[in-house]
């Protein structure tokens, strides 16, 4: 034990990486279907470790939780600012009125058992796993007029109030919505998310899993032109306006590929490569003659492209309003094979509504992509490098916001560095979906922020809370487990009601995908997403998930300046 000692005051820095890997190879394990989690992970494994009493710079949790909540903010930006609008309101109130009835049942219970600050600020990270609020309620506690060992004590409490309380804040939300809410209602899910997707697809056939309708798959086929077929004789811009879905991309005359121009004519035994829909490409055959094998030797070269929906007149369009918008010149050859919303692939379904900073896949020539492209938007591509100048401002803002105070009950209270940098990355996210040429953080640079930043900071806070766990456990454990059951799942029962009856949000696929959205519970989301077999639940999801995530975050100095007990000295 003394090696062990000496090395970890020799490089304190090699607890937090080791705590980081054995909390995320803790994390992979599974109780059935369910798995704690990489943060809850590096939480237990930090406190395990901080009882080495392990000392490190306090500084570097700080910039940790302040890149994370920054990417958190950025990435949730575009959609939180589109959910304030009438459109979204039954959506944003659902979101609101679970995060508010989580906010009064921690309250509740704070004054009812006496907890300290530090405690139902715990609660309130685990019991509604919201990770963020243990920085945010971090950074209240640190300016609070006491002393450091209150101070400490509290900061201690947080982390031992979100570990009882997180794996059944985990675990409730899979509960309630693959079975209580179900099991009440008798929905099946899989049946009601089947009839949403129909109703979506105007009426076409719902999948099961691991099924794809192969009648609307892309694909390139090769038809030599017979002398009496209607092709014969046509131009190639005539031609491709004749036929829905498919596109001419190519023509081969006495082994020659030919430059192809609207105007070219088609002739009698020409090889003709056409590109489009399944069922369009059988229908073209009639048209054009005899399918033949593919020439060894000729390569169409096409291209998958992402852009950024920022036209306002297509933004709040459904995908079939979408394909009118353009003329058949303007179409041709393009097609849409993908669109993700807040990191998430929606189903690309005729009544599927466009929003913007929507990401859409397209796919066909690059000069059909680049006639189409400027009338959507902007290519992911042109901003595949983070934009240091606009990152560095937007840090900098967030953290001048954290610099603001006000007063509850003469307490005085602020956003913290944390609060102030989710702000600021909200606003900078939005900023991005609006104008992508500025403000560019890509996906992969975002995400490691976000992922890394908050396993430095939570890894940081059990080391720094390991001495003080084994008494806040003592003397809360099991009052504090069934506290966190209950703001756990009094909030989803309150919300689920509220909403199916008062909203009126009687779909079961989104009724339930506001449960999980508006208390941010990613494994609740995971669940549901598996019971339903496809995609339907993520349209709610994004936007109670986008709200729920500033609501929450910003409880934490709410409930550090509401609640006046601080712990016995």
């Amino acid at each position: 034990m003394t090696f062990i000692d000496n090395i970890l005051q020799q490089a304190p820095l090699v607890a937090l990486f080791v705590t980081i890997a054995l909390g995320y190879i803790f994390g992979k394990l599974k109780i059935g279907t369910f798995v704690l989690g990489g943060i809850a992970g590096t939480l237990l494994v930090g406190v395990a470790i901080g009882q080495f009493n392990v000392t490190i710079d306090s500084s570097i949790k700080g910039i940790f939780f302040a890149l994370f909540i920054y990417a958190v903010g950025f990435q949730g930006g575009p959609q939180f600012v589109r959910a304030l609008n009438l459109r979204s309101l039954n959506e944003l109130l659902s979101a609101f009125v679970m995060c508010f009835t989580g906010l009064l049942c921690v309250l509740i219970a704070a004054w009812v058992f006496g907890l300290d600050r530090g405690t139902a600020a715990g609660l309130a990270a685990g019991g509604l796993t919201q990770s963020a609020i243990i920085g945010t309620a971090g950074d209240a506690i640190a300016k609070l007029n006491v002393s450091p060992e209150l101070i400490a004590t509290m900061q201690a409490n947080v982390a031992v109030g979100y570990a009882v309380c997180y794996i059944f804040g985990s675990l409730g939300p899979i509960i309630m919505v693959t079975w209580f809410f179900p099991t009440v209602m008798r929905w099946d899910i899989r049946e009601e998310a089947k009839k949403l997707a129909e109703e979506m697809s105007a009426g076409q056939a719902s999948l099961e899993p691991g099924q794809f309708d192969a009648a609307s798959s892309l694909d390139t086929r090769f038809f030599k032109v017979s002398a009496d077929s209607k092709a014969a004789g046509a131009t190639v811009g005539d031609f491709d306006a004749s036929l829905q879905d498919v596109s001419i991309e190519a023509i081969v005359r006495e082994g020659n590929t030919l430059e192809l121009a609207d105007d070219d004519k088609i002739a009698a035994d020409d090889l003709v490569a056409v590109t489009g829909l399944v069922r369009s490409l059988d229908k073209a055959a009639t048209s054009i003659g005899e399918e033949v094998p593919r020439p060894s030797d000729l390569h169409l070269i096409e291209e998958k492209r992402q852009v950024i929906l920022t036209n306002s007149k297509l933004a709040e369009k459904e995908l079939h309003e979408l394909h009118d918008k353009f003329n058949e010149s303007q179409r041709r050859g393009v097609f849409l094979t993908g669109v993700s919303r807040a990191g998430h692939e929606l189903p690309v379904l005729p009544n599927l509504k466009l929003h913007k900073g929507d990401l859409l896949q397209i796919t066909g020539r690059p000069k059909d992509l680049n006639r189409v492209q400027p009338f959507v938007g902007y290519k992911i591509s042109a901003a595949a490098v983070t934009d240091f100048v606009f990152f560095g401002i937007g840090m900098a803002i967030g953290l001048l916001i954290g610099l603001i105070e006000f007063r509850i009950g003469g307490v005085p209270v602020s956003v913290g560095s944390g609060g102030g940098c989710l702000l600021s990355g909200l606003l900078f996210g939005w900023l991005r979906s609006t104008h992508p040429r500025f403000a560019a953080l890509p996906d992969g640079a975002s995400n490691f922020l976000r992922d890394f930043g908050l396993a430095v900071f939570v890894g940081l806070v059990g080391i720094s809370a390991g001495p003080h766990v084994v008494t806040s456990v003592q003397q809360l454990g099991l009052l504090l487990f069934f506290l966190g059951v209950g703001v756990t799942i009094i909030p989803q029962i309150i919300t689920f009601y509220f909403s199916y009856y008062v909203l009126r949000i009687k779909n079961p696929i989104e009724a339930l995908a506001c449960v999980v959205g508006g208390r941010s519970a990613n494994p609740g989301f995971a669940a549901l997403l598996n019971k339903a077999g496809n995609a339907t639940p993520v349209v709610a999801f994004t936007v109670t998930y986008a709200v729920a995530n500033v609501l929450l975050t910003l409880w934490g100095p709410i409930i550090v300046g509401i609640i006046s007990k601080n712990p016995s000295p």
